[in-house]
């Protein structure tokens, strides 16, 4: 039954409980991106923290990949050009120039990455792997960022990581902060009852605290904002966390003293690794991230040094540095090119390292896990979003005072999205040059005196070379990850042996090339979609099943298969060999909505497990903290089914729940419209069934930030008393 509610009651029982800490300002001024900032007396070239000779390591690296680039421009040039220059040919030439240029200075920054994992690099700063944990002065802020999410799947990492923090002995110097920005009401009352049983513990009570935003202004980006100047000054550093992300207590220990202990280092990013994967597709991510992406990480730190990025999570930040630099400007214009500026977190970096703050990347720690998208459509999701964001950065690329590696960052951002269109050129272009071989007719013999005739000519043997050159760039991180992983007995043995190692790398690259070019399209469409001025809107990431019924793949995906089967019919009517050439491409798109369906499958991804692929070491020997999440995510605990309900069946709830709502409305104030007819509605309803029929969630939200409207819930009759028990469980 509904217990009676007493309006000021409730409120004096809301005075007295306290879900936030005193407020603590700290300034944070919009940056002028057109102006060079005040560094304060800190110094811009050279930092503290700067490595020694890092210039020539940066120097190996963009050296290495011009060096190849030359030499495989030089060879294409000789394919296609042989026996004089023609506009198809100088097309694809400057198209291979560029993306020769890619693949070089990827596959000359995993030699770095080599070198440093061969010589247990990936630290600086005086971090340690293992040892004792260093002692703390100061406090640090853990916010974590949300919207939308499971709060039981939010809570499940963060009440591991709760217990994590404790176990370090250091847990006193950390308070965690919810940050909601929630606009579904039934996940909004689920956070306030998952922080009520947080708070049941004595540490979580005392360190725990939950702030929802009632206005989303600037997705994340403002959301941490907000958080930076009611609370930041308090505060020296704060490490922030995604929905789904999990961190080792050591490991936030260990960061939190190397802040302490650098007082130029703005931000210390570690390098979060997928785990959890279940569908094939996931695991395939998981897999890739895992056993290359250390490589890759060590490789982009090693010649990166002070002038490191960000990736939004999994790092700490020194709130002095982050409200000093980083408040970000809106970009002139509407979007998907003006307004908030989506992906923050490369801007961030790069305007706080512009102030003289250093940024350091630490992928040699371990402990920092995050979650990927269960399937190739939702990732496609979070592309869309992402694509938009770096694209983005065009406008920002020329800000004034930028150090030229974080303007590097942006480009190699960029990059990784425009290079879909240019490989699709390049095949494109690749087909038209082949058509004009086939159906043009030489003259061999012109009016002007030659000894021999003169005809258009692509040299196949050179061809094949230049293609076995690319790939054996392309594929060499993996080959060096390989190697790199084969040289750790302890690591090498938890990824399967030697032997199931190199089948997942096979596996994974097989799969990988499948889909290669179903993403290319992808990426291709939603540039195309970005530049006719369509904005991506903000969801919450699916982070469970990936699978879709086969109706909705086939809506979803035909479009591919199409195109594979058109440029089948072009090549075939050319030759077979151009045929044969095209075919790895021709098969992912024939095949795309059958390979979509197949890596959505949790199924089959367990079933790669039991076979001993694509396994990762954090799998088949888990760490504490990812043993403490197994634990949690067993354990039963309370799930709310509906906001109004619950509300009305819990006052320890209620009382949450009035403690989170904004002071009542001023004369003068902005009208909510949805407030307006959600409370009429409210007002109209017999029933509180009849509320629920009526009220759209916008309303329902609306009303429930309303302690005027709350008081109205509770006379409202219930004609289903079964629904107000106590919250079910599962």
């Amino acid at each position: 039954m509904a217990v009676p509610l007493d309006p000021m009651r409730e409120m004096r029982h809301t005075q007295q409980t306290a879900f936030l800490p005193p407020e603590s300002p700290l300034p944070m001024p919009v940056q002028d991106l057109h102006k060079a900032p005040d560094r304060h007396g800190r110094a811009f070239w050279r930092l503290p923290t700067t490595p020694t000779l890092l210039w020539l390591r940066r120097l190996a690296v963009f050296g290495a990949a011009f060096l190849l680039t030359g030499y495989s421009v030089v060879k294409i040039n000789a394919v296609f050009n042989s026996l004089g220059t023609s506009t198809l040919g100088i097309i694809m030439l400057g198209l291979f120039s560029i993306l020769s240029f890619w693949i070089s200075l990827s596959c000359a920054s995993a030699l770095g990455g080599f070198w440093a994992m061969l010589r247990h690099g990936g630290l600086g700063l005086g971090i340690r792997r293992t040892g004792p944990l260093p002692q703390l002065s100061g406090k640090t802020a853990i916010l974590l960022p949300t919207y939308n999410e499971p709060p039981q799947r939010v809570m499940t990492n963060l009440r591991a990581m709760l217990k994590s923090l404790q176990e370090t002995g250091r847990g006193d110097h950390f308070d965690i902060f919810i940050l909601s920005d929630t606009t579904d009401p039934d996940i909004w009352v689920q956070e306030e009852q998952a922080i009520l049983d947080l708070h049941k513990q004595d540490y979580a009570r005392k360190h725990l605290f939950y702030r929802r935003r009632f206005k989303n202004t600037d997705r994340k980006a403002g959301n941490i904002g907000e958080w930076v100047t009611r609370f930041g000054g308090a505060y020296p550093a704060m490490l922030t966390l995604d929905a789904d992300s999990l961190m080792d207590g050591g490991l936030i220990v260990r960061m939190a003293a190397a802040m302490e202990q650098h007082e130029q280092v703005g931000l210390i990013q570690s390098l979060p690794v997928i785990v959890g994967g279940q569908t094939l597709f996931a695991r395939m991510q998981q897999f890739a991230g895992r056993v290359y992406g250390p490589l890759i990480a060590q490789g982009i730190a090693w010649w990166h040094g002070s002038e490191g990025n960000y990736w939004g999570h999994n790092a700490i930040i020194r709130t002095q540095a982050f409200a000093e630099q980083a408040g970000l400007p809106h970009l002139p214009g509407k979007p998907p090119f003006g307004g908030h500026i989506l992906s923050h977190d490369f801007i961030e970096a790069a305007l706080m390292r512009r102030g003289g703050w250093a940024i350091h990347m630490v992928p040699g720690l371990s402990g920092s896990y995050e979650e990927s998208p269960p399937s190739l459509t939702d990732i496609a999701v979070r592309d869309r979003r992402w694509c938009q964001g770096n694209l983005q950065h065009a406008r920002i690329l020329f800000t004034r005072g930028m150090h030229w590696v974080s303007r590097s960052h942006m480009l190699v951002g960029i990059g990784s999205y425009i290079m879909s269109p240019l490989w699709l050129l390049f095949l494109l272009f690749g087909i038209l040059i082949a058509l004009q071989a086939h159906f043009y007719h030489p003259e061999y013999f012109s009016t002007q005196r030659s000894l021999y005739p003169h005809w258009p000519h692509v040299d196949p043997i050179l061809a094949r070379l230049v293609f076995i050159q690319t790939m054996i760039v392309l594929l060499a991180p993996k080959a060096l990850a390989f190697l790199a992983i084969c040289l750790g007995p302890k690591e090498r043995e938890q990824a399967g042996g030697v032997v199931r190692l190199g089948w997942s790398i096979l596996l994974e690259t097989l799969i990988g090339a499948l889909i290669a070019p179903i993403a290319m399209l992808i990426q291709t469409s939603a540039i195309l979609s970005i530049l006719l001025g369509r904005d991506s809107g903000w969801k919450a990431q699916n982070r469970d099943d990936g699978s879709l019924p086969w109706a909705d793949t086939v809506r979803k995906y035909w479009f591919y298969s199409l195109f594979g089967l058109i440029l089948s019919a072009a090549a075939w009517s050319v030759s077979l060999s151009l045929f044969l050439w095209m075919l790895p491409v021709l098969i992912g798109l024939l095949l795309a909505i059958p390979l979509v369906g197949f890596t959505s499958s949790s199924r089959i991804g367990q079933a790669m497990r039991k076979a001993g692929l694509l396994l990762i070491p954090e799998e088949t020997a888990p760490p504490p903290i990812i043993q403490k999440a197994h634990e949690e995510r067993n354990h039963p605990h309370p799930v709310i089914v509906e906001a109004f309900h619950a509300l009305r069946s819990s006052s320890a709830l209620r009382h949450a729940h009035l403690r989170t709502l904004p002071p009542p409305r001023k004369p003068g104030d902005p009208i909510s419209v949805p407030l307006l007819t959600g409370s009429l509605k409210l007002q109209e309803s017999a029933t509180l069934e009849d509320a629920l029929a009526q009220l759209t969630p916008v309303e329902k939200a609306a009303v429930l930030s309303c302690g005027h409207d709350i008081a109205i819930l509770a006379d409202l009759p219930v004609s289903t008393p079964n629904l107000t028990d106590a919250p079910q469980h599962h």
